[in-house]
């Protein structure tokens, strides 16, 4: 395939057609345009399916069945969700993870799971995720991070967290990205810092009762032509 053929980026409502009534003329003056077009498409479509990012030391991928172990070690580890309302059981963690693998397959992107180039290591997850509806301030698309506390305090997060916000401004082309936490967990709020991001707001989280301990948030964001 010429990648410079303009009739290989034609992807347009002929090329749907075309699929959808399989009966076409493959002879026609249309039908290598069509049939290149298909492929094109097909391509298109796994390629967002199977999106990875990588940094110097990180891959940001889909996730696998094998991740789900550790990911549920981490969600019943005190520390690791220490600012989360609950800790985890095991289904319940299994379910986020098909969660987060089911939005990466439908739309490309999502909160990527996240394992360390030189071992394969799965470290936790990082990532985009939209918020349509939940708070005031949306709609928004907010970047989030967790990751295993034996990876903590190595500049994982913001490594990855970085490479997400390029992805973001540059192939989603977003204006904004938002983040929050809960205003006690300064840990997390030093990486949204790191990240060139700025304080906006506190809110209580709509999903947690007002007099929740945890309800309290602060609402970080940044910019496209600040990034």
């Amino acid at each position: 395939m010429n990648i410079n053929d303009k009739n290989c980026f034609a992807i347009n409502s002929y090329t749907l057609y075309s699929e959808a009534n399989p009966c076409i003329d493959k002879n026609s003056q249309y039908s290598n345009i069509v049939i290149t077009q298909h492929f094109l498409l097909k391509w298109v479509i796994e390629y967002m399916r199977n999106a990875e990012l990588e940094t110097s030391r990180l891959k940001l991928r889909q996730w696998k069945d094998s991740d789900y172990l550790d990911f549920a070690l981490m969600n019943a580890d005190q520390e690791v969700m220490r600012y989360f309302p609950k800790l985890l059981n095991t289904a319940e963690s299994n379910l986020l993870a098909v969660k987060f693998k089911t939005i990466i397959t439908e739309n490309g992107w999502g909160f990527w799971a996240v394992e360390l180039k030189d071992t394969h290591q799965f470290i936790g997850f990082v990532g985009l995720h939209a918020q349509p509806s939940q708070f005031t301030f949306s709609p928004c698309v907010e970047i989030g991070w967790r990751l295993a506390k034996d990876f903590w305090h190595q500049g994982y997060a913001t490594e990855a967290a970085q490479a997400c916000l390029k992805f973001a401004f540059q192939e989603l082309k977003l204006d904004e990205v938002v983040s929050f936490t809960a205003v006690q967990n300064q840990q997390s709020a030093q990486v949204m810092q790191r990240l060139g991001m700025q304080a906006m707001q506190e809110f209580n989280h709509p999903a947690l009762n007002q007099d929740d301990p945890l309800a309290r948030h602060i609402l970080y964001h940044i910019k496209n032509h600040h990034f």
